[in-house]
């Protein structure tokens, strides 16, 4: 067992290794354990979104993109990625709604006062 166990950021630059080389089912598993480690990591959700959303997996892809506006909701990637997730879905409303809140966001503007 090594000395320092590994932490969401270790279990994240791993799998974003397994992306980089198109292994997307080695991906998901670590990127599942990296949020569940730390709920609360942005970085995680995102990219457990996006990995999800290029293996079809939408219903989960949108649960993650949903996590990850919540966790920063004024971040344009992260609505960016969520429209995207809802069109692979089929649900057009909400991927206008979540563009929206993108395109705000691509103004200088806030979804969210902070």
């Amino acid at each position: 067992m090594p000395a320092n166990p590994l932490d969401a950021q270790d279990l994240l630059d791993e799998a974003t290794g397994c992306v980089a080389v198109g292994d997307l089912d080695e991906a998901i598993p670590l990127l599942r354990k990296c949020v569940q480690m730390d709920a609360s990591f942005f970085d995680g959700w995102h990219a457990l979104g996006m990995t999800l959303m290029k293996v079809g997996d939408i219903k989960e892809a949108i649960g993650a993109g949903l996590m990850a506006t919540t966790l920063r909701p004024n971040d344009l990637l992260a609505w960016t990625a969520l429209s995207q997730m809802y069109v692979k879905d089929g649900q057009i409303a909400e991927a206008e709604d979540a563009k929206g809140k993108a395109r705000i966001l691509s103004l200088g503007g806030k979804v969210v006062k902070e």
